[in-house]
């Protein structure tokens, strides 16, 4: 079993480590803290994707890029 829970430090639950104890009992578990970087400033870190990123928006609001298709036409893609 894998949980993920992400949450801001102070929403921290004074509980956490004896609901992982109750749901994992006697089986040994690795817990990794790691700091989560803002996805929209991981994302323009690049210029290149940034750049990429920043054309895409313009031709969504231009209308240039997009394209209609049908759900079953859809689901062919997939």
């Amino acid at each position: 079993m894998v949980a993920t829970y992400r949450l801001r430090a102070n929403e921290i639950p004074q509980n956490l480590f004896e609901t992982i104890r109750d749901n994992y009992k006697d089986k040994e578990v690795e817990i990794t803290i790691q700091e989560v970087e803002d996805e929209t400033t991981f994302l323009l870190k690049s210029q290149a994707n940034c750049e990429h990123l920043l054309r895409g928006v313009e031709e969504i609001r231009s209308g240039t890029a997009l394209q209609s298709m049908t759900l079953e036409q859809l689901n062919e893609l997939a």
